[in-house]
């Protein structure tokens, strides 16, 4: 990437900060919000080695991966927003406003361990206020609206949960994990698509993997996660389900967007959300 290439993305990003407060003023969020935004991935599948750069700075409909969420997510202030960085950290620092915090994950063992490396700032958070909600998102997702994004964070606020899941329905048929609800339409589980059962495969609401934590419980739920799978890694999509067990609230928040949950990890995804973000997919 070319060094004044680097150096506009820093102003645009930059501006985009110094010029939100009038507007993002108005969200009224009853509380303090944070975020942990995940960027440390390679993206193998996109052939990142080739391109010699990590997964989030790709670019779609002439932007970064990493750069559509952060304007995205411009209502959280960049001094409360922890990138966890990893391959390649250096070039996804070099592209964002220096404001933002960063942590390094030196190996990619997981969404949880990647969340875990995060601890110590999260640990200080909580000693001000145990039930401060951090919003756990990815940096290779840039289809998830500003609308949905507040409202998530509204509700979780409004409800008093502990725990709020992003969830969306799309006619696509995705291999992601399903959201699993009783007979009163509570939150159940999430169901890894390789684990479905016929019944479960034809659900259509999809767990983004994208929550709102009370800080004091994401801590709880980073120490309760166990490796025991075939990848050996440490999935953040087991805290919920870990704070369910214990009685904890958990709440679900449905994205009326049918693109909106869909990640980037080849270059299909890609191609199709740079076609999204044209306005050139129905």
């Amino acid at each position: 990437m070319k060094e004044n290439t680097k150096a506009n993305m820093k102003d645009n990003l930059s501006m985009d900060i110094l010029t939100r407060s009038a507007e993002n003023m108005s969200e009224k969020i009853p509380a303090k919000v944070r975020a942990v935004v995940l960027a440390a991935g390679q993206g193998k599948r996109l052939n990142s080695e080739a391109a010699n750069l990590p997964k989030v700075l790709r670019r779609a409909a002439g932007h970064t991966l990493l750069e559509h969420v952060l304007r995205t997510l411009n209502f959280i202030d960049p001094s409360d927003t922890m990138l966890v960085v990893g391959y390649m950290w250096e070039k996804v620092c070099a592209t964002v406003a220096p404001e933002y915090l960063h942590v390094i994950q030196t190996e990619q063992l997981g969404t949880g361990h990647a969340v875990a490396q995060a601890r110590a700032w999260l640990e200080e958070v909580a000693r001000k206020s145990p039930t401060a909600p951090i919003l756990c998102c990815y940096g290779d997702m840039p289809l998830i609206s500003h609308e949905t994004y507040i409202g998530m964070i509204k509700h979780h606020i409004a409800s008093a949960a502990t725990c709020t899941i992003l969830s969306y329905d799309t006619p696509l048929d995705l291999a992601y994990g399903r959201i699993i609800r009783n007979e009163d339409g509570e939150f159940c589980e999430v169901v890894e698509d390789r684990d479905c059962t016929p019944a479960q495969k034809a659900i259509h609401e999809y767990n983004a993997g994208v929550y709102v934590f009370a800080v004091q419980a994401l801590l709880d739920g980073i120490a309760s996660l166990k490796n025991n799978n075939s990848q050996n890694e440490y999935y953040l999509t087991d805290i919920p389900g870990f704070l369910r067990s214990r009685g904890d609230k958990i709440e679900l928040y449905r994205s009326t967007g049918k693109y909106e949950g869909l990640g980037v990890n080849t270059q299909a995804d890609l191609d199709l959300v740079s076609r999204i973000l044209r306005g050139e997919q129905g």
